[in-house]
């Protein structure tokens, strides 16, 4: 596959005949305690198919960081390898999530004068704002990850989503800047490639978990869409139907198991067993308790934990999650309204009552929310836990019908695959 496959579509060759090239794309979520990999195909009506996946536990990624390019290399190609089997297609470059504390973002405006002959408002023009707009200064060691335009301001008329075409003098474009540690984004880099796949584009975890669980109602509206994984917490703020504030925060399900396990005096195995068991994010209206045995660290001796004393240590921490999302959305939500309230997706988000304990906290709308907009092979994938992998897949497919599809070629299968096709021919011709 070269730089990324387009759609359907028929391009022209030879004495009239036509080829049509398959949209065939590639996500790849590293996380913090796993790597998934989806293989989806934008189908002749439009809709996206998955066609392959892969899912790998890691141990060398930190809160989204990478702290073990071994280690990380060999979950990203396992998982890799389990797609291409299930795909039958030879993977050579993906779309992947970026995660981790160091992503920052900021808005920022573009202005330039319109430059066609009659004073129409060109493609080229809202690229220059857009350019002029990205001209804003960070720090050296950052690297601009997205400049998505929010809305434009054509001659003093504000709100306009799409100026193509328009007569103006001047043009003038507000837009959302997500920028990451350099260091951080080339380990990342490093590891994909090591493991035999070219990065496409990188993509903020947060606005691809938006892509998938968030309406276009709720974006119009406003409303803040909290990804919480197993390391961190990806945040977006969204209104007007684009994101206008984008964070991470370092705390998620790891954090909870980790209480647990201090609490209890047991290990992490036990810990995290005890959370998917008795885990609940809000201790109140609990029924009768119940008990579980679980072994002690110092002596060996197992004793039976308590329903309530788990819930108890699950809430407090959830709590503290939800109190430093409320303040987030304070800061720096001032100037929008969000009455769409908050959408949790994520693995932790599926913690018994996470929404009912976020809506106590915050005193706002919550719900949690799986991904869609996908078909094909959505066995056990249509859950919160995979909203950035299956974002990255629509992020993905939202990209390449927007650029020029003539680059674009169908993957190579592989040899297996070839061989099945063969075989297929020889008892069906």
């Amino acid at each position: 596959m070269r730089r990324r496959t387009g759609p359907r579509q028929a391009l022209e060759v030879e004495e009239g005949k036509h080829l049509e090239y398959e949209a065939i794309l590639v996500a790849l979520d590293v996380g913090t305690s796993k790597v998934v990999v989806l293989v989806g195909e934008v189908t002749n009506d439009g809709a996206l198919d998955i066609i392959g996946k892969g899912m790998m536990p890691t141990t060398g990624v930190k809160k989204g960081l990478v702290n073990n390019i071994d280690q990380t290399v060999s979950s990203i190609h396992g998982a890799i390898e389990q797609a291409e089997r299930l795909s039958g297609l030879r993977l050579e470059a993906a779309f992947v999530g970026v995660g981790g504390d160091h992503l920052e973002s900021l808005n920022s405006r573009g202005t330039v004068a319109v430059s066609g002959a009659h004073r129409e408002i060109t493609r080229e023009d809202i690229e220059r704002a857009t350019e002029v707009a990205r001209a804003v200064t960070i720090p050296s060691n950052r690297e601009v990850l997205h400049v998505l335009p929010r809305d434009f301001t054509v001659d003093g008329q504000e709100g306009v989503k799409d100026p193509e075409g328009m007569s103006a003098i001047r043009l003038e474009v507000t837009t959302h800047i997500v920028h990451g540690g350099a260091t951080a984004l080339q380990n990342l880099t490093k590891c994909v490639r090591q493991a035999g796949v070219r990065p496409d584009e990188l993509v903020v975890s947060a606005i691809a978990s938006g892509e998938a669980v968030l309406t276009e109602t709720e974006r119009e509206l406003g409303v803040a869409v909290a990804d919480i994984g197993a390391g961190t917490t990806d945040l977006a703020l969204y209104a007007d139907g684009s994101p206008f504030y984008t964070s991470v925060i370092p705390l998620g399900g790891v954090n909870v198991t980790n209480d647990i396990a201090i609490g209890l005096r047991t290990n992490l195995t036990a810990a995290e067993q005890l959370k998917l068991q008795f885990g609940s994010a809000d201790a109140k209206g609990e029924g009768p308790d119940s008990e579980a045995p679980v072994e002690i660290i110092d002596d060996g001796v197992a004793r039976p934990a308590r329903k309530s004393d788990v819930t108890e240590i699950v809430d407090a921490r959830m709590h503290e999650l939800f109190e430093k999302i409320g303040e987030e959305m304070s800061e720096h939500a001032a100037a929008h309204r969000l009455p769409a309230g908050l959408v949790l997706t994520g693995g932790t988000s599926q913690l018994v009552n996470a929404a009912e304990l976020a809506r106590d906290v915050l005193g706002i709308p919550v719900r949690v929310a799986s991904p869609e907009g996908v078909g094909g092979l959505t066995d056990h994938l249509l859950t919160p836990q995979y909203g950035t992998a299956i974002g990255l897949l629509l992020w993905a497919a939202r990209v390449v019908t927007t650029e020029d599809l003539q680059r674009y070629e169908p993957p190579p299968r592989t040899q297996n695959w070839d061989r099945l096709r063969d075989t297929f021919r020889r008892f069906f011709p």
